[in-house]
Formats: structure tokens, sequence, C-alpha cells
């Protein structure tokens, strides 16, 4: 059986790797100069960065079998802190009753509960109803809450009003918070604690996440496999609902049993052949937002605790900001400097897109400055990183375009769609391995694995997770 595979980055590689792991020799075609997609990692200043930061965490006991398969013992447990910057003050996220009534001050908090119980009352918060992100956090959090902890930075990341933007960004990242709990826990002593999908510690390579994908194009090779980077894939051959191989942009035709994409689903219908036309406009319509990571060298050891910080303040361009200090003392060896990486969010045909580094540089010095985060004048070194369509829109109505897409490439035989940017789904590395992994096992196997509803309403079937003496059961899902 000859398989190619469009991309490496987590989900390519996780599938590329496990068919190697059962003699099944893959051809992966990456278009940039090295593995990892998103989850890379770059040397910088005698340092090792990731892409903004890249926090590995799983329940499912087969992506952590897996990731540890790989990484062996070469791994650290983190201490999370991460906190919101607003007005500025630091909030602990995920949010914590006590912090937030002790920060907001008497004043502010009572707008904030009688604006949270008034929603309670009339709707019944956590009841679900809306379509938006805005009223879906309105319901469960009161309109106060979600404009101080929600609104800015959600429209600072996907570019729309949060009117404007699909309830699925909520359902998938914050479902399982409850405002009512966080609060009886703080009353009981338990300080707002009690959050059951973002952990206090996770694992973390000591080479970077990058290290873990580079392991994995490493094992496909060994395995008789191959991993061809700077390679892009022009167009995927297809014999109306069959795909038979690929053609690559220097023209080279390879042919495969099958084919597993995760470039971009809207690239991947403008390379097919025959395409239904209302398929291709559907396509065509779906976005995706791009990054600018400018990350700063800062001649100090101690700036933040945090590993990463959250900016939802509207005066402040950028949303996130990555200490890379904070992470693995591997990163960082004896350099005196630390790393700082700032996100910026834009669209295509913004203006910041297009502006030189050396402006977006300097933003990013006044920046991080006006945050109270860096001293004038101490952050010396800069470098621009721009990563081009990472993140999916997920804009009211997204899914009336996505499901005839889906529905059409289901249909087609020898091949399989993956990953963030082939699902069009806002995964985390774990979701996207998982991918790899199914969809490997129904290629080797003749498995049925449903690979469009992980990251929607997949749950996982065995839990546990990774500890510093390795994997350690949770007692169920």
């Amino acid at each position: 059986m000859k398989i190619g595979v469009i991309g490496a980055g987590p989900a390519g590689l996780a599938c590329a790797y496990k068919l190697a792991a059962r003699e099944i020799k893959s051809e992966v075609y990456e278009a940039g100069p090295s593995v990892g997609g998103l989850a890379k990692s770059i040397r910088l200043w005698n340092q090792t960065v990731d892409l903004g930061p890249h926090r590995f965490f799983s329940s499912d006991r087969r992506v952590n079998e897996l990731w540890l398969e790989v990484v062996g013992k070469d791994y650290t447990m983190v201490d999370r802190l991460t906190r919101i910057l607003y007005k500025g003050k630091l909030f602990r996220y995920p949010l914590r009753a006590g912090d937030v009534i002790g920060k907001l001050g008497p004043e502010e908090t009572a707008r904030c509960l009688l604006s949270y119980f008034r929603e309670y009352v009339s709707t019944g918060a956590g009841s679900g109803g809306d379509e938006t992100f805005e009223g879906w956090v309105v319901k469960r959090f009161g309109r106060r809450l979600y404009e101080i902890f929600f609104k800015t930075y959600s429209e600072k990341l996907w570019g729309i009003p949060c009117n404007e933007l699909d309830a699925d960004f909520a359902v998938q990242r914050i479902k399982k918070f409850s405002l009512l709990e966080a609060l009886k826990s703080a009353v009981s002593g338990g300080g707002g604690k009690k959050h059951k999908t973002l952990v206090d510690r996770f694992a973390y390579p000591h080479g970077g996440t990058g290290m873990v994908y580079e392991r994995m194009a490493a094992f496909v090779s060994d395995k008789g496999g191959k991993v061809y980077l700077n390679t892009p894939v022009k167009r995927v051959l297809n014999d109306g609902p069959r795909v038979h191989g690929l053609e690559l942009m220097d023209g080279t035709v390879k042919e495969y049993d099958h084919v597993v994409s995760t470039m971009p689903i809207t690239q991947l219908v403008s390379r097919l052949d025959g395409v239904d036309e209302g398929v291709r406009q559907a396509a065509a319509s779906l976005r995706f937002r791009n990054t600018i990571l400018v990350y700063l060298g800062v001649h100090s050891r101690d700036l933040f605790p945090d590993n990463w910080i959250y900016v939802h303040s509207p005066e402040l361009r950028f949303g996130r900001i990555t200490n890379f200090r904070n992470w693995s003392p591997s990163l960082y060896g004896n350099e005196e400097t630390s790393i700082l990486a700032l996100e910026y969010w834009c669209n295509q045909g913004d203006e910041i897109w297009g502006w030189e580094d050396e402006r977006l540089i300097e933003l990013a010095k006044d920046e991080a400055s006006r945050a109270g985060l860096v001293k004038a004048d101490i952050a010396s070194e800069g470098y621009v990183y721009r990563i081009n369509k990472c993140y999916p829109v997920y804009s009211a109505g997204y899914k009336r375009l996505l499901k005839p897409v889906e529905d059409y490439l289901r249909k087609i035989e020898g091949l399989t769609v993956i990953g963030r940017y082939g699902s069009f789904k806002y995964n985390n590395q774990d979701h996207s391995i998982l991918m790899g992994i199914l969809a490997a096992d129904n290629i080797a196997l003749g498995a049925e694995n449903n690979l469009w509803a992980i990251n929607t309403d997949y749950e996982y079937q065995e839990s546990a997770v990774i500890t510093e003496t390795g994997l350690v059961d949770t007692g169920g899902s």
C-alpha cells in the first residue's frame, strides 16, 4: 500500500508515524522548510522558542501513549501560570472567583453578579440555544463578565464582532466552566479552582514542542518512508470520486493508493478536479485568520512569572504574550536574555500584515512597555515571524458552508482529510494527533472512525494523563 501525506504538522506526521509503526510506508510532502506546522520550534538568539505558547495536554490514553513513545523521558512538567491583563490588573485564568472578586472590587463585582443572576433567572444560565459566541457567553456568565473577560480578546483574535462569531468557539473552549460552581467553591474555601479542561501542570519536551514532530519525521524515514521539505502539492489527482495520486509544483506526478490531506480545506477543494460548483463556492467562502509573531530579546531573567498572558486591554493591539523563560530551562541554556513573543492577529488584506519588520518590532516594544510587562528600553532585539492561515474563522453560519464541503469530501475514495487546516477545526495538538492516529487505523485496519467528529462531540474513551513518572489513569472519561 502506497500512502501520500500532505503536510508535516501534528496530524499528518502522527498518521505517517502510526502507519510506519505498522510497516506501512508513506511519503510526506511539506510546503515549508521544516516539520511541525504550527507546533514547530525555531532557534533564536541561542535559545529555542515555539510559535507562541504550545501547551500539550490530553486525557486520551492513545494520544498520551504516542506522545510518550516519541518523547521518552525527555520532558519536564511545567507549572502553568496564565493570566488575563485587563485595566492594568492581572487575573488568574481559568477564572477564579476569589481572585476576580478581589481585583474587580466590590462595586464592579456587584455589577457582574447582578448581570449574571439576571441572565440566570430570565433565561436559565447554561441553557444554551444561542448560535452566536456573544449570546452563548452572556447566557452563562452575564453581560458584564462577558464584556470584561471575553469580548475584547475574542474580537482581537477573530477580527469580527462577537455577535457574528459562531458559538462553536465557546463550546469547544469553555463549555465545562461553570461560574456558579466557581462561586460555590470560593464560598466554601476552594478558591474557585475547579475546572475540568484546563490543568495546572503540563508536559513539555526538553527541545521545545517541535522536537516531537522532528522525532516523528525521523521515525518515518527510518522505517523507509520519506519526508520532503519545501515541496508543495499543486493538485490532488482524482478520477471522479476516487483519488489516485498527487502532482507536485515541479510537475512530478506520484501515484498513491491513499492520500491524507492536512492542507487548508479551501486549497484542497480548489486542487481537485470535477468538484461541484456549489461545493467549490462554499469552500471558497470559508476564511482563515493570520498571525504575526513579534519576538523580543529582553535583557532580564526576571520579567513576569506567567507562561503566557491574554491581553484583554482594548488600547493594546497584541492579544497574547508568551515568556519562554518560564517554560523549560533547556530552552535558554546559559543565556541571560528572556525571549517574549507578542501575537498580532489579522486578515490577509489588513494593513498591519504588510508592515515592515522594523515597524512591527517597534510597535511590540512600545506595547510591551505600555502593558507594564517590560521596562522601557530593555528590549534590544526583535524578530518577526508571519503565519498565513492559522486560525479557521468560526463566523456565524460557517457550518452551513462547511457541511456540503465535508459531505462531498467524505464520498471521495482514497482520501482522508484531517488536522486544523484540513478539517477546518480549531484543534489543539492533541485533537490533531488523535485525528492522525485514527486516520492510520482507518487506512491500515479498515476501521471506521468518524474523524470529523473529533473536537466537536467526540468524547475520549479512556482517560489517562501524563505526569513526571509517565502515564497515570484518571478513572474514566
